[in-house]
């Protein structure tokens, strides 16, 4: 494991515990139809065992218990507590016996060997901080014959979204790992290697999705609020005067934000 891996950690949970509250608000809506392209390509069937991997609020956990019905069973993992209790909240009035949410990594997936038929994963194997070892809890927790499907973002130049993050982002520290968060597999071939070693045979393609934001100040709360937090207020109207700059070139108005997002597919 890397030498910064606790440090990582530490910073990633919080991270994600400060996002919690925001993402069901303001992600959810905006990356359905990513979801809804992961559930596509996972060719989820009746009966199915589904593994969401870093499931946050639990939005593709629960599309994907619609595709597997009551026979099948969905378990959504993340990092995040305070994530996991956002999605366990949101099905808490659904009395649903066949989709459960638990706190782990990638690194280390809480469930047995041969677990599942399919394992999802949505815009989260870029935050892992050991891939390799996440490649193969992928293959140790999937049935011979199982498939992943994994949505990743582009590089900035490609990925709105990754460029905004990435420019406010280059205001504050640097994360404690590198290699670590939007746009880290740009270029998923050494994943799909990583995936290859573990025994999973892998591609990908790629697809634009957008969505948008009415004004600046909507869009560096959702993007940037909670990572920059920290920074002085100087600092912050920096950050802020050189993303404005950057990224609207119309100046403050309304924004589509255009996103080249890598599928891969993978099967054991």
């Amino acid at each position: 494991m890397p030498d910064t891996e606790p440090d990582g950690l530490k910073w990633q949970t919080e991270v994600w515990k400060r996002m919690s509250s925001l993402y069901a608000d303001e992600w959810d809506e905006r990356f359905a139809p990513i979801v809804r392209a992961i559930i596509d390509r996972g060719k989820l069937a009746h009966g199915d065992s589904v593994l969401d991997l870093g499931s946050g609020t639990g939005s593709v956990a629960m599309r994907a218990l619609d595709a597997v019905g009551p026979r099948g069973s969905v378990v959504g993992v993340d990092l995040s507590e305070e994530m996991v209790a956002v999605a366990r909240e949101r099905v808490a009035d659904r009395g649903l016996d066949n989709l459960t949410f638990r706190q782990g990594r990638g690194e280390s997936i809480p469930a047995s060997d041969q677990s599942f038929d399919v394992v999802l994963s949505s815009l989260t194997l870029m935050y892992v901080i050991d891939r390799a070892a996440a490649a193969k809890e992928i293959a140790r927790v999937l049935r011979p014959g199982g498939r992943l499907i994994a949505a990743v973002w582009a590089g900035p130049g490609e990925c709105d979204i990754v460029r905004f993050q990435q420019a406010a982002g280059s205001f504050g520290d640097s994360p404690p790992v590198p290699g670590v968060g939007p746009g880290a597999l740009a270029d998923p071939t050494p994943l799909i290697k990583q995936l290859a070693d573990a025994g999973i045979g892998a591609s990908f393609e790629s697809e634009v999705f957008e969505f948008e934001f009415s004004d600046f100040r909507s869009a560096w709360d959702a993007m940037a609020g909670v990572t920059t937090s920290e920074l002085s207020a100087d600092r912050q109207r920096e950050a802020q005067s050189a993303v404005l700059e950057l990224m609207y070139e119309d100046g403050d108005r309304a924004r589509r934000f255009r996103n080249l997002t890598h599928f891969i597919s993978a099967q054991t």
